[in-house]
């Protein structure tokens, strides 16, 4: 499960930056991390606006994550 995944590579991740492992190692696992979010937030989050100011913001964040 994708949310699963997410919460084993943020325990990576805070292990990397605990051991102060290369920055190349910690950036890497970081990267991966934002990009399973990203996918989480494609797949599992409906976004509904509350009012029409809200729809402008809500939709260009959508397109945000949907080009990604």
């Amino acid at each position: 499960m994708l949310n699963d995944e997410i919460c084993k590579l943020r325990e990576k991740l805070n292990e990397s930056i605990i051991n102060n492992e290369d920055y190349s190692i910690t950036y890497k696992i970081s990267v991966e991390l934002d990009e399973l979010i990203a996918q989480y937030y494609r797949t599992t989050i409906t976004i509904k606006p509350k009012n029409k100011k809200n729809t402008r913001r809500i939709k260009d964040m959508q397109k945000f994550f949907l080009d990604k």
